[in-house]
This record gives C-alpha cells, sequence and structure tokens, in this order.
C-alpha cells in the first residue's frame, strides 16, 4: 500500500503542476462517492462496518493540442467496528498521450492492459504505434500489481511483458494476436499466445471467438467461439461453445495437480414481443470430463406495465454432475420520478448436491434506491440479506453512498 500511495502522491503533484503551466482550458471530470458499508466477516464470524471514499477522475486538455490526460480511480475505507484500521487502494492512475507525430499513444503509470494472450494491473507503460498501415501494433511492461484481503501482494520481482498486432481501420471487423510473459520472483511464472476475432456480416451476424495457448504445457488453457444472430430490432439468436483447461503459474505447487478440461454449450434466444413483455430462453450444456456432465435450462420474462414499472422474473433447472437445483429470482424497479429509483428483489434456489441427502434451499432478499438531489449529487443505499448463509442465519449487508459528480 505505500508503494501505491507514494505513487498517487507523485502524479497529483505532477497534476498540479501541469495544470498550472496549461491553460485554463484543462477539465476535471469524475466522481466522489463516500460509503458507509456493514456486512459479515466469513472469515472470522465477526459483524464488519467500515467508512470508505472512492475517487475517479479524468483530466482532460491539459495542453494546448489536448492530447494529453490524466485518469485515475483508488479507495480508502476505515474499519470502524473491530480494529483492521485504515486501508487503501489505488485501481489506476495513469498519464495518457494520444497522437505523437500522429503515430503513437504512450500511457504511463499504473493501469489495467488487456490482451487475448494475458491482462494485468500494472506500474508500468504501454505504446500504441498506428497509422502506419492496417495492422497497428502495442508493447507493454511493468511491474506486475497484486492485490490481496490484507492489501498489495506484489513482490520486488513480479513484473509482466507483451505485445501485440491488431487490425485497424476496418469498421466490420476487429483481429488482435498478442504475447504475454510473466516473471516473479522463482523466474518465469507465465508465458502465453493469444488471438482474438470479431466479424459482422450481411448486417445482423456478428461472429466471434478467442483463444489463448499456454506455452509450457503446449495446451490451449480457454478457447471461445460464437455467433451472435440480429433476426430483426425485436430477435436476438445466440450460439457459443467455450473449452478450460486450468493453467497454474509455473512457479506455483498447484502446477503440478492433474486437471480436467471444461466444456460448455450455450444456445440462447431473446424476443422482445413488445413494449410491455419481452421473454428469453437458453439451453447450456456442460462438460466437467471424465464422464461428468450437467444440463442447465433457463427461462425469462420481462414485463413493463406501465412505463415507470419493470418486472424480471426468471426461473433455472440445473441437472447432472455435482447436484441438481431449481431456482427463481425476482427483480423489480420502479422510476418514482425522473429523481428517485426504487428497486427489490429475491432469489430463492432448492438445491441437492448428493443423491443420498435431502434437498437444501438459498434464499436472497434486497431492496435499493436511488435519489438524485441534482445533476452532480445523489444518494445510493442497499440491504441485502442472505438466508442460511455458512454459520449465519441471516447474513446481512449493506452499503449507503453519497455521489458528487464533477
Amino acid at each position: 500500500m505505500g508503494y501505491a500511495m507514494g505513487l498517487l502522491r507523485t502524479v497529483l503533484f505532477g497534476t498540479v503542476l501541469l495544470t498550472a503551466s496549461s491553460s485554463l482550458a484543462a477539465e476535471l471530470h469524475g466522481r466522489a462517492s463516500t460509503q458507509y458499508l456493514w456486512f459479515n466477516n466469513i472469515f472470522n464470524e465477526k459483524k464488519q462496518a467500515e467508512f470508505a471514499q472512492h475517487l475517479n477522475f479524468s483530466l482532460i486538455n491539459i495542453d494546448p493540442d489536448k492530447k494529453l490526460s490524466l485518469h485515475g480511480y483508488g479507495r480508502i475505507s476505515q474499519d470502524v467496528m473491530n480494529g483492521d484500521g485504515f486501508d487503501g487502494r489505488l485501481f489506476y492512475l495513469y498519464a495518457d498521450y494520444r497522437d505523437l507525430l500522429d503515430k503513437v499513444d504512450i500511457r504511463a503509470g499504473r493501469q489495467f492492459v488487456n490482451y487475448a494472450a494475458g491482462s494485468s494491473l500494472i506500474d508500468g507503460g504501454m505504446i500504441d504505434l498506428k497509422n502506419i498501415g492496417p495492422v497497428a501494433f502495442s508493447v507493454m511492461g511493468g511491474r506486475n500489481v497484486i492485490y490481496g484481503i490484507d492489501g498489495e501482494l506484489t513482490n520486488a520481482k513480479d513484473y509482466v511483458f507483451g505485445t501485440a498486432a491488431y487490425l485497424t481501420g476496418y469498421p466490420t471487423t476487429d483481429a488482435e494476436i498478442s504475447y504475454y510473459l510473466k516473471f516473479d520472483k522463482d523466474g518465469i511464472a507465465r508465458e502465453q499466445i493469444g488471438g482474438m476475432f470479431r466479424h459482422y456480416l450481411f448486417g445482423g451476424l456478428k461472429v466471434y471467438g478467442n483463444t489463448r495457448f499456454d506455452m509450457a504445457s503446449e495446451t490451449f488453457d480457454e478457447v471461445m467461439a460464437g455467433a451472435k444472430y440480429f433476426v430483426n430490432e425485436n430477435i436476438v439468436l445466440t450460439g457459443e461453445w467455450f473449452q478450460s483447461y486450468p493453467v497454474f503459474d509455473y512457479t506455483s505447487i498447484y502446477s503440478v495437480f492433474a486437471v480436467d478440461r471444461y466444456q460448455e454449450g450455450v444456445i440462447r434466444a431473446d424476443y422482445t414481443i413488445n413494449k410491455m413483455f419481452a421473454v428469453r430462453g437458453a439451453y447450456k450444456y456442460q462438460d466437467f470430463g471424465s464422464n461428468t456432465e450437467g444440463h442447465v435450462f433457463e427461462a425469462g420474462l420481462k414485463v413493463r406495465p406501465i412505463e415507470s414499472l419493470m418486472l424480471d422474473l426468471a426461473y433455472d433447472r440445473r441437472q447432472g454432475y455435482a447436484g441438481d437445483l431449481d431456482g427463481f429470482t425476482l427483480d423489480i424497479q420502479y422510476d418514482y420520478n425522473p429523481n428517485l429509483q426504487l428497486a427489490g428483489g429475491m432469489a430463492y434456489d432448492v438445491y441437492q448436491k448428493d443423491s443420498m441427502n435431502g434437498s437444501s434451499n438459498a434464499q436472497t432478499y434486497w431492496l435499493g434506491t436511488r435519489y438524485k438531489l441534482n445533476k452532480t449529487m445523489s444518494f445510493d443505499a442497499r440491504v441485502q440479506d442472505n438466508v442460511n448463509i455458512f454459520h449465519f442465519e441471516h447474513d446481512w449487508s449493506g452499503r449507503v453512498a453519497f455521489n458528487y459528480d464533477f
């Protein structure tokens, strides 16, 4: 946390200097959210309460050419019940300079980097080279930021590097091939290549897919392919196939354990009948390996009897490996007026994990509201009760937030 707070102070100080030396055209936008949260701590079975302050901001138009911007998001919190003390997390804080020589974008600082080959939160940089033809290039690297329950877990030798090439200038096609390399204190922890593809056909069909290949185990640890067909403005059909083979860091003790490949096939249909009714249905086939499989059926109905009221009812049934389940959810949203929204819902599941035992049930109930004082200030509140969770007969949790948008 000390490293994150030091980085936060450094970049904020730089922000002040940049703002002072730039024109008055610089604009600061974002949200500050002051929150009070309460919940049951499942690790020590105690009630927990804390105050938290979230800050999300973007400072744009810093320089006369409007190419430089700063972006940040962080959270600090203080426990007020069990003496756990102060905690702070910096999720991202980076400078973004775009269109250098009309060909280069540069991001420096704490940022989330997402390639098809791998994703990381890094303290480092990313450079994109563009406008040189139909293919653009990206390279990134830096300190790998890892958070645990009690704070940041990053070690001195945790680093990641990566590079990507992707199509640009094709409105109906996206494609990427990338490489991802991860180090920890024991050496190379991950080495992967990945690819992503998305293409629109005939104005109503989208085909897409992504894959990731692990170099050490010489296996595809993730593959996904799908198609979405927009029959018309009211009907959407979706089909997807997904395969996952868990791969752990090479330096982890878990890498020696045997695992099974998981496969899943999904077909889904969404149909908006009219302004009042919409229905959906889906079937999911699950294959856990070693002749184990599951079947999931889902159905949903969305009803809007009046413009300000929406009811969403969903039912799902699962049969097969690891047990059976029947359950439903109900969500209700009511716009009392443009400034006040009320919402609530419940979930009820009946499940049986073992054929030798009887069935059990799980229940969740929640209420929420949002009230806008004006264009910049609002209140959010939510209360939830999970029934018979762990050792809690009623697992109450909630949040009250005051938000200021600037």
